[in-house]
């Protein structure tokens, strides 16, 4: 299922498919304040970070969250976050 979003209009961190108020909070305690930031990021290292930050295991599908912000930025189709789960288990279970 891709989902109908206008890059165009894309100005605010809730502008982004599958970030909303909570997603935004945590993107703007990473430093990201922008949409066009999250470009080129990890969401790895980003998931990391955020447990660091406020020491707190989240629960794994924020990475599947920050997967999909940070592809549908570099030009990838909005998709739904759950989309991703199956690369992070993966990812996860290589050791990376």
């Amino acid at each position: 299922m891709k989902l109908q979003i206008d890059r165009a209009a894309i100005r605010q961190l809730e502008d982004l498919p599958n970030i909303g108020k909570a997603g935004a909070a945590d993107l703007r305690l990473l430093g990201i304040h922008t949409p066009a930031q999250l470009i080129g990021q990890d969401p790895y290292r980003m998931y990391e970070e955020l447990c660091r930050l406020t020491k707190t295991r989240h629960d794994p599908c924020v990475y599947d969250v920050f997967i999909s912000a940070v592809r549908f930025m570099e030009g990838a189709p909005a998709l739904p976050w759950w989309n991703y789960t199956a690369e992070r288990k993966a990812y996860l279970r290589a050791g990376k």
